[in-house]
């Protein structure tokens, strides 16, 4: 029997220029302390964010928007 995953699943709408760009935001995320798991689409400008079980999703996610930040200036994501 698997076990189960207590981890939680989010999808926020940002605002990134282009692919390259996405990816910088997507390997920040994943990165980021808290994230288990991160994907962004750059066709649908949307990121699924899978946190670490027991993770505070609202800090968590301010500190990916500072990473992103960093790696990308002008990108938004709407928390």
């Amino acid at each position: 029997m698997p076990l189960k995953d207590n981890g939680m699943k989010k999808t926020y709408k940002i605002e990134v220029d282009c692919a390259n760009c996405a990816n910088k935001m997507e390997e920040a995320a994943k990165a980021t302390a808290g994230v288990k798991d991160a994907t962004v689409n750059f066709m649908t400008l949307k990121m699924n964010v899978e946190f670490e079980e027991g993770a505070d999703h609202k800090a968590v996610m301010k500190d990916v928007l500072k990473s992103c930040k960093r790696v990308e200036d002008d990108c938004e994501i709407y928390l």
